[in-house]
């Protein structure tokens, strides 16, 4: 070590130190991910070893000085058919053994904790469902498997945790997911891996794994005071859309208790899952699907509700188990959180689709005084 400036081995140590050349196991995944790749590296380089060793001794053996003349040699098919099947052999054992993985990546547990997150130059804001907000950082626990509904507000990005081995795209206008369960607590990257403009190389941030005692205490301290369905709550009485999604004989809009998770009929024959991507193209989009049995008469609101208050309705419709709430929800504007909505279309909107909020013209006296929507005793 003397004869090595003390300069380059500061600068060896550090980057050793802050650049693994792999980093930690820090989810259930990353082992069965890590061992897959070691076994395609182990592989690789004993067959580039085998061709190495045999391309440096058929050099030897069958040069112009041991061989002034040239003679033919017959091949052997019992050595063509092991070159060939053993390969083969190998490359079918990866990729089934990826494919088990990959399936694995993206076919999250049915008791997942759900995290939304959205993507935007330059930054990622996560949305807990107790209502906290995140940006560019995620706390998580422990031992609970965590899944990730990804979104996009402006073009491509990438959502990369390299300690769990997990990265997935979040792609404008459409849901995508992924999950992972954490094992060790700490601190780990986060990065966008897909370029996304000038200051990608800033849009970084942190995952903090937390203890499960630790994670509670986080909640208890990060609350906004409402949860994502309650702020979503608030949104669908802003906009009315108890109008016509109320569940009443003569309602204009499908009734949207326990629709999610249902197959729904549509006018045009089909039927479709009500999932999420169903939920947010049916408040974006109320054209496309159209449930049967209602008019195509719901206006959109495409370019009104940011890509946060979309998430909110969505996480209410998901927890709507009765019509109960939308019952006491009140029909103003007052409780509409504030920029969440750009304006209002005066003619009354009405949801003759799916699970989709509806709109009509605010009432003309002042609501009765009421507690506040989320804090109502069911």
């Amino acid at each position: 070590m003397n004869h090595i400036s003390p300069v380059i081995w500061e600068f060896l140590v550090h980057w050793m130190t802050n650049f693994p050349l792999f980093p930690p196991e820090a989810s259930k995944l990353a082992p069965e991910m890590d061992a897959l790749l070691f076994f395609e590296i182990l592989v690789s380089l004993i067959g580039l070893t085998i061709v190495f060793l045999l391309v440096t001794t058929f050099c030897i053996l069958y040069s112009k000085g041991r061989h002034p003349v040239a003679t033919q040699i017959e091949g052997s098919t019992l050595l063509e058919a092991t070159w060939t099947i053993i390969p083969l052999g190998l490359f079918l054992l990866m990729f089934v053994w990826g494919a088990l993985i990959y399936f694995r990546v993206y076919t999250p547990p049915a008791n997942a904790m759900n995290i939304y997150v959205v993507g935007k130059q330059w930054m990622w804001k996560a949305e807990h469902p107790g209502g906290q907000h995140e940006i560019n950082a995620l706390h998580i626990p422990t031992g609970k498997p965590i899944q990730l509904t990804l979104i996009s507000q402006d073009v491509f990005h990438s959502f990369s945790i390299p300690a769990f081995r997990v990265k997935r795209e979040a792609i404008p206008g459409r849901y995508t997911s992924v999950w992972f369960e954490a094992t060790t607590p700490g601190t780990y990257h986060l990065f966008c891996t897909q370029y996304c403009g000038t200051n990608h190389s800033a849009m970084i941030g942190d995952i903090v794994v937390l203890t499960p005692d630790d994670y509670k205490k986080w909640l208890a301290g990060s609350t906004s005071g409402m949860s994502l369905a309650q702020n979503g709550e608030r949104l669908f009485a802003s906009l009315s859309c108890n109008a016509c999604h109320n569940a009443k004989p003569d309602a204009r809009g499908p009734n949207l208790a326990n629709v999610y998770g249902a197959k729904l009929p549509l006018s045009s024959g089909g039927t479709v899952l009500a999932d999420d991507a169903y939920l947010r193209e049916s408040i974006l989009n109320p054209s496309q699907h159209i449930t049967q049995g209602f008019a195509p008469i719901m206006p959109t609101y495409q370019g009104q509700v940011s890509e946060e208050g979309v998430i909110a309705l969505v996480e209410y419709i998901k927890n709507l188990n009765s019509n109960y709430r939308i019952e006491q929800t009140l029909n103003t504007t007052d409780l509409l959180p504030e920029g969440e909505v750009k304006n209002t279309p005066a003619e009354a909107g009405s949801a003759g689709q799916k699970a989709l909020p509806a709109k009509t013209e605010p009432a003309k006296t002042a609501p009765p005084k009421t507690a506040p929507l989320g804090m109502v005793n069911q």
